[in-house]
């Protein structure tokens, strides 16, 4: 198995195994043991991981915003950070592993993040009496900084693991490829497609629970 990795090797075993099994005798069974039962049962622990965390987080968001549009545009992002995951790895020919999918988690809690930044100056700018279409393209352009530093930061931080320098640094050069590919795709999808997603999806303000005296005062600032 020299020079390859061990999900194409259990592949291969499958495909023996599977022609093999037609012909065993009546009452035996062939079961593969091994290193590759340990991978499979950690992928199927980080992929119910990973849809945990995002039906998890949709239900914190709701009870948060009071609302279950705004947590459904912000994760709009998600898409496209794991488009960017799938893309990067078959870009460098990285194998998807235990460490890729640990940093899809990582990348897809960042891209979270900065959704909810984005959402959450978007509904401040309805409060004061923007409509959808205005809230979004304010947020897009006011938040495209702090965006795309945070993005940024991350990206950097992680490009010498990714790089896989040094001994043993492979092992762990799918982590930093994950995170940086995620993060790339997903802050254009937050800049740009989420916003668009709100202008379209936001037709009605959004619940605040200031009272009607602050509501009344935002007004008239707005309106001076």
């Amino acid at each position: 198995v020299q020079g390859t990795d061990l999900g194409s090797v259990a592949d291969a075993v499958d495909r023996i195994l599977a022609r093999e099994r037609r012909h065993l005798p009546r009452g035996t069974t062939i079961t593969v043991r091994g290193q590759v039962e340990s991978m499979a049962s950690s992928f199927r622990g980080l992929a119910y991981g990973i849809v945990f965390a995002i039906v998890l987080v949709y239900l914190l968001m709701v009870v948060n915003f009071q609302s279950w549009t705004d947590p459904l545009i912000i994760l709009g992002a998600l898409p496209g950070a794991l488009s960017g995951i799938l893309w990067m790895l078959f870009v460098t020919g990285t194998t998807l592993s235990v460490p890729a999918q640990m940093g899809a988690i990582m990348s897809i809690g960042v891209a979270t993040a900065n959704s909810i930044l984005l959402v959450t100056f978007a509904n401040d700018q309805r409060k004061i009496g923007r409509d959808a279409h205005d809230a979004a393209l304010a947020a897009g352009i006011t938040r495209l900084r702090p965006v795309v530093m945070t993005a940024l930061a991350m990206i950097i931080g992680m490009l010498p693991m990714s790089l896989g320098l040094g001994e043993g640094g492979e092992q762990n050069a799918p982590l930093g490829r994950a995170v940086i590919g995620g993060l790339i795709v997903a802050t254009f999808t937050t800049l740009f497609f989420v916003p668009v997603v709100y202008s379209v999806l936001r037709t009605k303000a959004p619940s605040s629970p200031l009272d009607d005296d602050t509501d009344d005062a935002a007004h008239a600032t707005l309106a001076s």
